[in-house]
């Protein structure tokens, strides 16, 4: 039997399937079948029973239409990477404000990045709905103190090499431009890596720094979409919620047009605001969750660009 740790509290939890239905309180059904090779006699006889499970499926997929729903159907993950100087004052704060207005329009934004997160903490507590909500987000902090402490690290160590070259020197610069990208609205809530996102409004998840495997916690709690601010030029593309890029300065834009979806460097250059900018990023989000397809689909690319979070040794 293989124990995984749990990223929160670190208790073991079995990563085979069996045990993770049981311990889970999941049910088998229609939709949500699961086997192992050994049971099914080998690779060869697992791959066929998948790929027969799939066709028995096809009638129920090809039934599904598209079909008109409300601007609070939305759970937009919130995600930074490859960040520069300019993060903290374009589209950190433009992506902020269109979460405003998903917000207001009665969606859900999530923040997660912990550890990017640090020093930026009571920026989001004193938005907290409760103290229990608050009391939740301080917990995390404690426990990546800990973690960072067992492995030798700090928590207010330096950003990463591609941080630096953007021009940002602490690792206190990014929490708080990365702060930025959730608005002003109430924490109504603190959840674990990819638990299931329940509430409406601003929620926290705990994730590590690590783009995509943040990104895939996000995608697998229900964000069915992700706005990427980046200024040194990420490309993800996310899998399988699409990936919105938005950069932080007007060179990459222009220098990285199959890439990039949305120009916030006109706050910096002063042609723009936060607002205007934050208003065609929430206009934007509306559209590619109407269909249209953002840089990374057009291309094809993104399509295996996903990665879980595994913490601790595998016994």
């Amino acid at each position: 039997m293989n124990f995984l740790l749990h990223p929160i509290r670190g208790r073991e939890v079995p990563d085979q399937i069996g045990q993770i239905v049981l311990t889970q309180g999941l049910k088998m059904a229609r939709s949500f079948q699961a086997f192992t090779i050994q049971e099914t006699g080998g690779a060869r006889k697992t791959v066929e029973r998948g790929i027969a499970q799939i066709r028995e499926l096809l009638p129920d997929v090809n039934r599904v239409v598209r079909q008109p729903v409300p601007a609070s159907a939305l759970v937009l993950a919130l995600q930074c990477g490859g960040s520069d100087g300019y993060s903290g004052i374009t589209a950190n704060p433009a992506l902020g404000a269109a979460s405003d207005l998903l917000v207001r329009h009665g969606g859900t934004v999530v923040l997660s990045e912990t550890p990017e997160t640090y020093g930026a903490e009571h920026l989001l507590t004193r938005r907290a709905v409760s103290r229990e909500v608050g009391e939740k987000l301080l917990a995390l902090f404690d426990w990546w103190k800990e973690y960072t402490a067992k492995n030798g690290g700090e928590m207010d160590n330096n950003p990463s090499p591609g941080n630096k070259a953007g021009g940002i020197t602490t690792i206190l610069e990014k929490s708080l431009g990365a702060a930025a990208k959730a608005g002003t609205t109430n924490l109504v809530d603190v959840i674990r890596y990819a638990e299931p996102i329940r509430s409406t409004g601003f929620v926290f998840m705990d994730t590590p720094g690590y783009d995509p495997v943040s990104a895939t916690g996000q995608v697998a709690g229900g964000a069915n979409l992700i706005c990427f601010t980046t200024g040194r030029g990420s490309v993800f593309g996310g899998v399988p919620a699409p990936s919105i890029k938005l950069a932080t300065n007007t060179p990459l834009f222009v220098r990285m047009p199959d890439d990039m979806d949305l120009n916030c460097g006109g706050i910096a250059d002063g042609d723009d605001t936060v607002e205007a900018c934050g208003r065609r990023i929430f206009d934007a989000v509306l559209r590619v969750a109407s269909g249209e397809r953002t840089k990374s689909e057009a291309q094809g690319f993104g399509e295996a660009e996903f990665s879980p979070w595994q913490i601790g040794a595998v016994m």
